[in-house]
């Protein structure tokens, strides 16, 4: 569902073409959610409905959810999933949700504000969930060119930010949103790191991480590697119910500095025994949420 090799959905690139049968899956016109709109009182919508922890954030903050976001669940979709950022084992719902019916979640990289304030809407429009992402270029220009980025700081503080406010917006819109992080080469790590930091401060506060899944790319290091490395960070992730993509062969073309135009053509197709060594790495991690991002000759660009 994360990225454009994702195996478990469709592609971020097919994602504007849902299958007419899932076309709306909130369904906000149902009568199960008319009813719960007209039946709901004004305000303390959230603790009076029961809804999810992730849909509080916005109520913490003074701002409870009225109107179109006042539906404690969507009739075409999961009883678990709700309006607002989902995690653990809502967002892996969502994704079999997506998988069975055989639509896609567009997964949007988001550099500003009125960028997210402009996923939120169209994902209004169309009545149905959207993926928001951040890159590390993109968190640090989120965070403004003028702050320092050493040790990554800057990218850390400008994904921190951009999660804040989709937290604080997706409920109001009425949304289930998956917050995410996209490509993390070896060398950035830290900003991973730094971002799980901020995940285990708001999973101890509001118990569940900021974010709902992070992506390692370490396809260009040995394979060995690349799966101890993951196992690792799934070790952390998964004490906090988040879930980890984790990336196989390489992604050709050039995004974000990463430059693989002349990376050898086998490389751009995963081996099958090789997601199976990822899967049975991965899955000895008590309570690991994964998914493994396979390369199929796909690349970044203008396919010609």
């Amino acid at each position: 569902p994360f990225g454009r090799s994702s195996m478990l959905t469709l592609s971020a690139a097919a994602a504007l073409a849902y299958s007419p049968t899932v076309a709306a899956p909130h369904a906000r016109t149902s009568a199960a959610s008319v009813s719960s709109r007209a039946s709901a009182p004004r305000l303390g919508l959230l603790q009076k409905l029961g809804l999810r922890r992730g849909a509080r954030f916005a109520d913490d903050l003074g701002l409870p959810c009225v109107d179109e976001c006042a539906v404690a669940s969507y009739p075409n979709l999961p009883p678990s999933v709700h309006p607002g950022v989902v995690t653990g084992q809502a967002l892996v719902d969502l994704l079999q949700h997506a998988k069975e019916n055989r639509y896609a979640i567009p997964a949007v990289n988001c550099v500003t504000s009125s960028s997210v304030n402009t996923c939120l809407e169209a994902a209004r429009k169309a009545d149905a969930p959207i993926i928001i992402q951040f890159s590390s270029g993109g968190s640090q220009f989120y965070a403004g060119k003028g702050l320092d980025n050493t040790d990554f700081d800057a990218a850390v503080a400008g994904a921190v930010s951009g999660a804040h406010h989709v937290r604080t917006l997706a409920a109001k819109y009425g949304v289930p949103v998956i917050l995410h992080t996209d490509h993390c080469a070896k060398k950035l790590l830290p900003w991973v790191d730094g971002m799980l930091a901020e995940s285990e401060a708001h999973y101890a506060a509001h118990g569940e991480p900021l974010f709902s899944s992070h992506m390692l790319d370490l396809s260009e290091e040995p394979l060995e590697e690349n799966i101890a490395i993951c196992v690792e960070y799934m070790q952390r992730m998964a004490k906090l119910d988040m879930l980890l993509e984790m990336e196989l062969g390489i992604t050709g073309g050039e995004e974000d500095g990463v430059d693989n135009e002349n990376a050898n053509p086998e490389d751009l197709y995963t081996k099958p025994e090789e997601v199976w060594m990822v899967q049975k790495a991965l899955q000895a991690v008590p309570n690991a949420k994964f998914t493994i991002a396979a390369a199929f000759g796909n690349v970044h660009g203008v396919y010609a």
